[in-house]
Protein backbone atom coordinates (compact mmCIF):
# COMPACT_ATOMS: atom_id res chain seq x y z
CA UNK A 1 0.00 0.00 0.00
CA UNK A 2 1.61 3.52 -1.00
CA UNK A 3 2.59 5.81 1.79
CA UNK A 4 -0.34 8.28 0.89
CA UNK A 5 -3.04 5.39 1.39
CA UNK A 6 -1.49 4.88 4.93
CA UNK A 7 -1.49 8.45 6.00
CA UNK A 8 -5.25 8.41 5.09
CA UNK A 9 -5.62 5.36 7.05
CA UNK A 10 -4.83 7.37 10.32
CA UNK A 11 -6.02 10.74 9.45
CA UNK A 12 -9.12 10.39 10.02
CA UNK A 13 -10.78 12.08 12.55
CA UNK A 14 -10.39 10.46 16.49
CA UNK A 15 -12.58 12.54 18.66
CA UNK A 16 -14.47 9.65 20.15
CA UNK A 17 -11.08 8.16 20.91
CA UNK A 18 -9.80 11.12 22.86
CA UNK A 19 -13.33 11.71 24.56
CA UNK A 20 -13.37 8.28 25.64
CA UNK A 21 -9.62 8.73 26.98
CA UNK A 22 -10.35 12.17 28.69
CA UNK A 23 -13.51 10.98 30.12
CA UNK A 24 -11.24 9.18 32.70
CA UNK A 25 -10.30 11.57 36.09
CA UNK A 26 -6.90 10.24 35.97
CA UNK A 27 -6.09 11.04 32.45
CA UNK A 28 -7.67 14.56 32.73
CA UNK A 29 -5.14 15.35 35.67
CA UNK A 30 -2.72 13.94 33.92
CA UNK A 31 -3.09 16.15 31.17
CA UNK A 32 -3.57 19.32 32.86
CA UNK A 33 -0.43 18.97 34.82
CA UNK A 34 1.36 17.44 32.05
CA UNK A 35 0.53 20.31 29.25
CA UNK A 36 -0.32 23.13 31.68
CA UNK A 37 2.19 24.76 33.57
CA UNK A 38 0.23 26.63 35.77
CA UNK A 39 0.32 26.67 39.55
CA UNK A 40 -3.62 25.19 40.13
CA UNK A 41 -2.83 22.24 37.98
CA UNK A 42 -1.01 20.53 40.62
CA UNK A 43 -3.82 21.39 43.13
CA UNK A 44 -6.69 19.12 41.20
CA UNK A 45 -7.91 16.51 43.46
CA UNK A 46 -9.39 13.60 41.67
CA UNK A 47 -11.64 13.11 45.01
CA UNK A 48 -12.86 16.74 44.46
CA UNK A 49 -13.33 16.20 40.47
CA UNK A 50 -17.08 15.31 38.82
CA UNK A 51 -17.44 14.72 35.34
CA UNK A 52 -20.55 16.46 33.81
CA UNK A 53 -22.14 13.82 32.14
CA UNK A 54 -23.65 16.38 29.31
CA UNK A 55 -22.38 17.93 25.93
CA UNK A 56 -22.75 21.71 25.82
CA UNK A 57 -21.94 21.42 21.84
CA UNK A 58 -24.55 23.51 19.68
CA UNK A 59 -26.84 22.92 17.07
CA UNK A 60 -24.76 24.84 14.76
CA UNK A 61 -21.54 23.02 15.64
CA UNK A 62 -22.82 19.65 16.16
CA UNK A 63 -20.28 18.01 14.07
CA UNK A 64 -17.20 20.13 14.36
CA UNK A 65 -15.69 18.86 17.70
CA UNK A 66 -16.48 17.07 20.76
CA UNK A 67 -16.50 18.43 24.31
CA UNK A 68 -15.90 17.51 28.05
CA UNK A 69 -16.97 19.24 31.14
CA UNK A 70 -15.72 19.08 34.43
CA UNK A 71 -16.45 20.54 37.44
CA UNK A 72 -13.28 20.86 40.32
CA UNK A 73 -13.50 21.58 43.65
CA UNK A 74 -10.22 24.30 44.37
CA UNK A 75 -9.94 26.58 47.60
CA UNK A 76 -12.90 25.25 48.39
CA UNK A 77 -14.48 27.27 45.23
CA UNK A 78 -16.32 25.18 42.51
CA UNK A 79 -14.01 25.61 38.68
CA UNK A 80 -15.71 24.33 35.70
CA UNK A 81 -12.78 23.21 33.23
CA UNK A 82 -14.58 23.05 29.64
CA UNK A 83 -12.21 21.19 27.13
CA UNK A 84 -13.22 21.46 23.16
CA UNK A 85 -11.87 18.51 21.09
CA UNK A 86 -10.93 20.38 17.86
CA UNK A 87 -9.93 17.11 15.89
CA UNK A 88 -9.90 18.11 12.51
CA UNK A 89 -7.13 18.63 10.19
CA UNK A 90 -8.18 22.47 9.53
CA UNK A 91 -8.02 25.34 11.58
CA UNK A 92 -11.41 27.16 12.43
CA UNK A 93 -11.29 30.73 13.49
CA UNK A 94 -14.63 31.05 14.85
CA UNK A 95 -13.24 29.06 17.59
CA UNK A 96 -12.85 32.14 20.36
CA UNK A 97 -16.81 32.50 19.21
CA UNK A 98 -17.65 29.13 19.88
CA UNK A 99 -15.93 28.83 23.16
CA UNK A 100 -18.43 31.96 24.69
CA UNK A 101 -21.56 30.83 23.32
CA UNK A 102 -20.46 26.94 25.42
CA UNK A 103 -19.35 29.23 28.36
CA UNK A 104 -22.41 30.77 28.57
CA UNK A 105 -24.19 27.71 28.24
CA UNK A 106 -22.67 26.17 30.90
CA UNK A 107 -23.27 29.24 33.13
CA UNK A 108 -27.28 29.48 31.98
CA UNK A 109 -27.51 25.66 32.81
CA UNK A 110 -25.81 26.61 36.19
CA UNK A 111 -28.91 29.65 36.84
CA UNK A 112 -31.63 26.40 35.33
CA UNK A 113 -30.40 24.03 39.03
CA UNK A 114 -30.41 27.52 41.20
CA UNK A 115 -33.37 29.24 42.76
CA UNK A 116 -34.01 32.95 41.91
CA UNK A 117 -33.82 33.89 45.48
CA UNK A 118 -30.10 32.37 45.46
CA UNK A 119 -29.32 33.98 42.35
CA UNK A 120 -30.54 37.24 43.85
CA UNK A 121 -27.87 37.01 46.51
CA UNK A 122 -25.18 39.63 46.84
CA UNK A 123 -23.03 37.23 47.21
CA UNK A 124 -23.90 34.74 44.78
CA UNK A 125 -21.19 34.00 41.94
CA UNK A 126 -21.00 31.93 39.03
CA UNK A 127 -17.91 29.47 38.84
CA UNK A 128 -14.86 30.36 36.57
CA UNK A 129 -15.25 28.27 33.47
CA UNK A 130 -11.49 27.65 32.10
CA UNK A 131 -11.71 26.81 28.27
CA UNK A 132 -9.71 24.43 26.77
CA UNK A 133 -9.01 23.61 23.40
CA UNK A 134 -6.95 20.07 22.72
CA UNK A 135 -6.11 20.57 18.71
CA UNK A 136 -3.98 17.82 16.88
CA UNK A 137 -4.36 18.86 13.16
CA UNK A 138 -1.43 19.46 11.44
CA UNK A 139 -2.12 23.20 10.00
CA UNK A 140 0.05 25.46 12.48
CA UNK A 141 -2.56 27.38 14.89
CA UNK A 142 -3.39 30.63 13.79
CA UNK A 143 -6.58 31.63 16.01
CA UNK A 144 -5.93 34.09 18.13
CA UNK A 145 -5.76 32.89 22.51
CA UNK A 146 -8.22 36.27 23.46
CA UNK A 147 -11.55 36.64 22.46
CA UNK A 148 -11.09 40.30 22.34
CA UNK A 149 -8.73 39.89 19.45
CA UNK A 150 -11.27 38.77 17.68
CA UNK A 151 -13.38 41.94 17.37
CA UNK A 152 -12.98 45.60 15.83
CA UNK A 153 -11.46 48.53 17.87
CA UNK A 154 -11.58 46.46 20.56
CA UNK A 155 -7.96 48.37 21.80
CA UNK A 156 -10.33 51.67 21.64
CA UNK A 157 -12.46 50.36 24.39
CA UNK A 158 -9.54 48.31 26.81
CA UNK A 159 -11.85 47.03 29.52
CA UNK A 160 -15.24 47.70 28.67
CA UNK A 161 -14.94 44.91 25.89
CA UNK A 162 -15.92 40.95 27.19
CA UNK A 163 -12.57 39.06 26.68
CA UNK A 164 -11.14 35.55 27.57
CA UNK A 165 -8.57 33.80 27.35
CA UNK A 166 -8.68 29.37 26.01
CA UNK A 167 -5.65 27.38 26.81
CA UNK A 168 -4.24 25.39 23.82
CA UNK A 169 -3.45 22.29 23.86
CA UNK A 170 -1.49 21.84 20.38
CA UNK A 171 -0.79 17.90 20.29
CA UNK A 172 1.72 18.52 17.51
CA UNK A 173 3.76 21.24 19.11
CA UNK A 174 5.40 18.82 21.24
CA UNK A 175 9.10 17.21 20.23
CA UNK A 176 9.23 12.87 20.73
CA UNK A 177 11.64 14.04 23.46
CA UNK A 178 9.99 16.07 25.74
CA UNK A 179 6.68 13.36 25.00
CA UNK A 180 8.99 10.34 25.79
CA UNK A 181 10.05 12.07 29.15
CA UNK A 182 6.82 13.23 30.73
CA UNK A 183 6.82 8.76 30.51
CA UNK A 184 3.29 9.05 31.12
CA UNK A 185 -0.18 8.35 29.47
CA UNK A 186 -0.88 11.10 27.73
CA UNK A 187 2.68 11.57 26.39
CA UNK A 188 2.71 8.10 24.87
CA UNK A 189 -0.66 9.23 23.05
CA UNK A 190 0.37 12.19 21.70
CA UNK A 191 3.54 10.40 20.74
CA UNK A 192 1.24 8.21 18.76
CA UNK A 193 -0.75 10.35 17.65
CA UNK A 194 2.10 12.66 15.95
CA UNK A 195 2.87 9.43 14.05
CA UNK A 196 2.34 10.12 10.40
CA UNK A 197 1.82 6.05 9.05
CA UNK A 198 1.23 3.04 10.35
CA UNK A 199 5.31 2.35 10.35
CA UNK A 200 5.62 4.90 11.76
CA UNK A 201 3.01 3.70 14.89
CA UNK A 202 4.68 0.65 15.48
CA UNK A 203 8.31 2.58 15.43
CA UNK A 204 6.70 4.88 18.44
CA UNK A 205 4.80 1.87 20.29
CA UNK A 206 8.39 0.24 20.04
CA UNK A 207 10.34 3.30 21.76
CA UNK A 208 7.12 3.26 24.53
CA UNK A 209 7.92 0.20 25.10
CA UNK A 210 9.27 1.10 28.32
CA UNK A 211 6.32 3.58 29.38
CA UNK A 212 3.78 0.80 28.36
CA UNK A 213 5.34 -1.64 30.77
CA UNK A 214 5.19 1.07 33.90
CA UNK A 215 1.38 2.02 33.11
CA UNK A 216 -1.00 1.23 35.79
CA UNK A 217 -3.88 -1.13 34.68
CA UNK A 218 -6.68 1.37 33.94
CA UNK A 219 -4.05 3.76 32.25
CA UNK A 220 -2.75 0.42 29.98
CA UNK A 221 -6.35 0.06 29.08
CA UNK A 222 -7.14 3.13 28.31
CA UNK A 223 -3.71 3.65 25.87
CA UNK A 224 -4.58 -0.09 24.64
CA UNK A 225 -8.45 0.69 23.51
CA UNK A 226 -7.03 4.33 22.31
CA UNK A 227 -4.13 2.57 19.68
CA UNK A 228 -6.71 0.10 18.61
CA UNK A 229 -9.30 2.40 17.53
CA UNK A 230 -6.02 4.00 15.40
CA UNK A 231 -4.15 1.14 14.25
CA UNK A 232 -7.68 -1.03 13.24
CA UNK A 233 -9.39 1.91 10.87
CA UNK A 234 -9.33 0.59 7.24
CA UNK A 235 -8.44 -2.46 7.71
CA UNK A 236 -10.76 -5.62 6.71
CA UNK A 237 -12.76 -6.64 9.59
CA UNK A 238 -10.80 -10.29 10.13
CA UNK A 239 -7.67 -8.40 10.48
CA UNK A 240 -9.07 -5.92 12.46
CA UNK A 241 -10.66 -9.07 14.65
CA UNK A 242 -7.11 -10.55 14.96
CA UNK A 243 -5.35 -7.02 16.15
CA UNK A 244 -7.84 -6.45 18.96
CA UNK A 245 -7.73 -10.07 20.02
CA UNK A 246 -3.93 -9.43 20.28
CA UNK A 247 -4.15 -6.50 21.90
CA UNK A 248 -7.18 -6.77 24.44
CA UNK A 249 -5.24 -10.13 25.63
CA UNK A 250 -2.22 -8.69 26.27
CA UNK A 251 -1.17 -7.23 29.72
CA UNK A 252 2.06 -4.24 30.18
CA UNK A 253 4.64 -6.60 31.04
CA UNK A 254 4.05 -8.86 27.72
CA UNK A 255 4.12 -5.44 25.47
CA UNK A 256 7.32 -6.37 23.28
CA UNK A 257 5.30 -9.66 22.44
CA UNK A 258 2.05 -7.49 21.75
CA UNK A 259 3.85 -4.76 19.01
CA UNK A 260 5.58 -7.57 17.64
CA UNK A 261 2.23 -9.34 17.17
CA UNK A 262 0.34 -6.45 15.96
CA UNK A 263 3.03 -5.76 13.45
CA UNK A 264 3.00 -9.11 11.83
CA UNK A 265 -0.45 -8.80 11.30
CA UNK A 266 -0.53 -5.70 9.89
CA UNK A 267 2.14 -5.74 7.21
CA UNK A 268 0.52 -9.01 6.38
CA UNK A 269 -3.13 -6.89 5.77
CA UNK A 270 -0.94 -4.56 3.82
CA UNK A 271 0.61 -7.10 1.50
CA UNK A 272 -2.75 -8.57 0.85
CA UNK A 273 -4.27 -5.38 0.09
CA UNK A 274 -1.44 -4.67 -2.47
CA UNK A 275 -1.96 -8.13 -3.86
CA UNK A 276 -5.42 -7.32 -4.36
CA UNK A 277 -4.69 -4.17 -6.32
CA UNK A 278 -2.27 -5.35 -8.63
CA UNK A 279 -4.58 -8.42 -8.93
CA UNK A 280 -7.16 -5.70 -9.84
CA UNK A 281 -5.41 -3.61 -12.09
CA UNK A 282 -4.56 -6.65 -14.16
CA UNK A 283 -8.05 -7.57 -14.62
CA UNK A 284 -8.91 -3.53 -15.07
CA UNK A 285 -5.84 -4.19 -18.24
CA UNK A 286 -7.50 -7.15 -19.75
CA UNK A 287 -11.38 -5.67 -19.62
CA UNK A 288 -9.40 -2.34 -21.51
CA UNK A 289 -8.01 -4.53 -24.04
CA UNK A 290 -11.22 -6.76 -24.97
CA UNK A 291 -12.82 -2.96 -25.25
CA UNK A 292 -10.72 -1.90 -27.86
CA UNK A 293 -10.94 -5.48 -29.88
CA UNK A 294 -14.35 -4.96 -29.83
CA UNK A 295 -13.62 -1.20 -31.42
CA UNK A 296 -11.68 -2.48 -33.94
CA UNK A 297 -14.51 -5.39 -34.92
CA UNK A 298 -12.97 -7.84 -34.28
CA UNK A 299 -15.10 -11.64 -33.36
CA UNK A 300 -15.25 -12.91 -29.96
CA UNK A 301 -13.69 -16.06 -30.19
CA UNK A 302 -10.00 -14.20 -31.22
CA UNK A 303 -10.91 -12.01 -28.28
CA UNK A 304 -11.77 -14.86 -26.07
CA UNK A 305 -8.31 -16.53 -27.02
CA UNK A 306 -6.55 -12.98 -26.57
CA UNK A 307 -8.12 -11.90 -23.02
CA UNK A 308 -9.16 -15.44 -21.08
CA UNK A 309 -12.22 -14.39 -20.42
CA UNK A 310 -15.84 -16.03 -21.67
CA UNK A 311 -18.30 -15.72 -24.10
CA UNK A 312 -20.97 -14.60 -21.31
CA UNK A 313 -17.84 -11.96 -19.94
CA UNK A 314 -16.93 -10.11 -23.37
CA UNK A 315 -20.84 -9.98 -24.14
CA UNK A 316 -21.44 -8.22 -20.83
CA UNK A 317 -18.37 -5.64 -21.90
CA UNK A 318 -19.76 -5.23 -25.16
CA UNK A 319 -23.25 -4.71 -24.25
CA UNK A 320 -21.98 -1.86 -21.43
CA UNK A 321 -20.43 -0.23 -24.34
Amino acid sequence: MPDNQEQEHISMPHDTGYKYLLSSKKAFIQLVRSFIKTGWAEQIDEADLVRIDKSFILQDFKNKEADLVYRARLKEQDVIFYILMELQSTVDFLIPYRLLLYMAEVWRDIFKNVSYKEAERKSFRLPVIVPIVLYNGQAQWTVPLHFKETLNSAELFLDQVVDFQYILINVNSYQEEELLQLSNLLGAVFLVDQAKSIAEIIERLKKLSGVIKKMEPEEFRLFISWTENILTRGISSVKKEEITGIMKKSHPEEVETMISNVERVIKKSLKDAEKQGEKQGIERGIIKVAEQMLAAGEDIEKIMRYTGLSREEIEEIKNKG
